[in-house]
């Protein structure tokens, strides 16, 4: 399995992810790392956007920034992206969720 590293890193004040998404799951939630990426499970489908909306709005939340502060930098048709974070205010939440596998939504 993948290390944090492998999943994360920063550019400047900017923190970019790369994850590999699990649309159409019971929750939205991170889970274990997958490869060089970490998991994230979305329970919105992959029709019209609404995958890559929830991801952003999610991503956002964890970290304490507003939806406009992060951007998908790569993967718009994929199921593995690159997503930027702009001076993320709960770093440390963010990844201990990550990393614990937490960070749930019903």
């Amino acid at each position: 399995m993948g290390d944090a590293a492998d999943w994360y890193r920063w550019d400047g004040t900017d923190l970019l992810l790369r994850l590999r998404v699990q649309p159409r799951a019971g929750r939205s939630a991170f889970a274990e790392p997958f490869g060089d990426a970490l998991k994230v499970k979305l329970k919105a489908p992959p029709v019209d956007g609404r995958a890559n909306a929830e991801l952003l709005r999610f991503i956002a939340e964890r970290f304490g920034v507003s939806r406009s502060a992060v951007e998908l930098v790569t993967g718009q048709q994929s199921r593995t992206k690159q997503l930027r974070v702009k001076n993320p205010h709960q770093l440390t939440l963010g990844i201990k969720d990550a990393r614990a596998g937490t960070g749930d939504e019903q």
